[in-house]
């Protein structure tokens, strides 16, 4: 051996891992059915949406000039009549209703994105990476509920400058702002179920009459006592008469318990209808 190779031998790094250098540490990776790997998912998938959604100038309109108009348009020709009517601000049925309005209008939206999602195969490719199966329906529901919750501060500041008040405290507030959220959770659910089995066209007809029945015949459009006898009952018990009574209590006054659990029966009541409905066929929709 020359003198040459033998410096250059001598001068050349031994390969990590053999003897006389440290081990490179094992690297373990989580399982992708894992709880942790599971909420990690949920948020990536969460954040990606909130940025589809951002870029998107109707899902902006949607989500924030929509009901800030609505709910200008209902101070303006219904403000004065229904106050004089009832002897309550109208502004806090009308902010109440038009926060539920917008979470149900939200949502179709967010489900003709689902079936752009699958049309374009998307949801396939996700499904055949190694991401948690569930983290794609968490994700959308966690951006949907993120979603509500931006368009109701929203909402409620736009009301704030027409003479919505908090009169409960701070804690009532907090409560306040958290009913269209759970009651957006709920209708998203069912939502997504019919996303699955319905097409773009059909979708957004069913969900469209759904709302349109909903918002005029609700206890924050005109108080109960202004429909038809027969009808009483079912105004007041529908799902947005029992959200809308349970924020007016909570911000003007007046009773809260009772409508809140209401609200509470008609979400998880949904939760449990929709749920396995939606996973399945958001699963048929992945693998489709």
């Amino acid at each position: 051996m020359s003198s040459i190779e033998a410096t250059r031998q001598s001068a050349a790094p031994e390969a990590p891992g053999l003897a006389g250098n440290t081990p490179l540490p094992e690297v373990t990776a989580k399982s992708e059915h894992a709880l942790s790997t599971w909420v990690t998912h949920s948020m990536i998938q969460c954040k990606r949406l909130l940025m589809v959604w951002m870029r998107d100038p109707a899902t902006t309109i949607q989500t924030l000039v929509y009901p800030a108009l609505t709910l200008l348009m209902f101070r303006v020709v219904l403000g004065k009549p229904i106050t004089a009517a009832t002897g309550m601000p109208s502004i806090y049925g009308q902010v109440a209703m038009i926060t539920l309005v917008a979470a149900m209008s939200g949502a179709v939206v967010s489900a003709l994105g689902f079936k752009r999602e699958k049309a374009t195969g998307l949801l396939g490719r996700f499904w055949t990476m190694p991401v948690h199966r569930a983290a794609g329906l968490t994700g959308r529901l966690l951006a949907e509920a993120l979603r509500v919750l931006i368009t109701t501060v929203f909402v409620i500041a736009v009301g704030y400058a027409v003479g919505f008040r908090f009169g409960q405290g701070p804690l009532a507030a907090l409560a306040l702002i958290g009913i269209p959220v759970l009651f957006g959770i709920g209708f998203a659910v069912l939502v997504t179920t019919l996303a699955t089995i319905t097409e773009g066209i059909l979708l957004v007809s069913l969900i469209g009459t759904f709302n349109t029945l909903l918002m005029f015949f609700n206890s924050g459009f005109v108080p109960v006592f202004a429909y038809p006898t027969w009808l009483q009952d079912t105004v007041a018990n529908q799902p947005m008469s029992c959200a809308i009574d349970a924020m007016k209590g909570l911000s003007y006054g007046g009773p809260v318990a009772e409508p809140l659990l209401k609200t509470l029966a008609w979400t998880l009541g949904l939760i449990i209808v929709f749920a396995y409905p939606a996973i399945r066929g958001y699963r048929r929709a992945a693998e489709a």
